[in-house]
């Protein structure tokens, strides 16, 4: 059985996994706008393995017993200046999700939930992997500056990402 503030954690992070998802459905539809498909493509896939990282924590919670309690998800932000500038906020955005990753680590440790702490151990990986796809990003699209052909070549590039669900264990 799950301890009572564990939890409560795992559901406010199943909220902001959820909310993460909506962030980049939102991000996505900005690019749609603008009329970078690739780049749309990217934060779609982006939407789904936000989707898979809820429904992972929100099963692990139902496996040990506890309660699934489902939050309201904040409006996400829909407008921003530049490509640049979206993915500095998902680089941003992630780094709030590994110091949330990190939190739970923290609880998971004080509350003895050497199960937990173990299940958690997957997203810290996934946070290291999050962070530098983003900060690569950001560097070619600082190299880019204010070349529309190189913006091209990379939309078609994301264009090709595609989600490829975890096997778990």
């Amino acid at each position: 059985m799950i301890s009572k503030t564990m939890e409560n954690a795992l559901n406010k992070q199943i909220n902001e996994e959820l909310f993460s998802a909506y962030l980049y459905l939102s991000m996505a539809a900005y690019f749609e706008e603008i009329g970078l498909k690739g780049f749309s493509n990217w934060m779609r896939v982006q939407y789904e393995e936000e989707t898979f990282h809820a429904m992972k924590i929100y099963d692990y919670l139902l496996s040990r017993g506890g309660k699934v309690v489902l939050q309201a998800i904040k409006e996400p932000q829909k407008n921003w200046e530049s490509p640049l500038d979206v993915f500095k906020a998902t680089l941003k955005h992630e780094q709030h999700i590994t110091k949330c990753i990190n939190d739970l680590i923290d609880i998971a440790e004080k509350e003895h939930d050497r199960a937990t702490f173990n299940f958690l151990q997957w997203y810290i990986d996934e946070q290291v992997e999050e962070e530098a796809n983003d900060e690569e990003i950001i560097r070619k699209l600082e190299l880019i500056k204010d070349n529309p052909n190189a913006l091209f070549m990379l939309d078609r590039e994301l264009a090709s990402r595609v989600f490829n669900k975890p096997t778990l264990k």
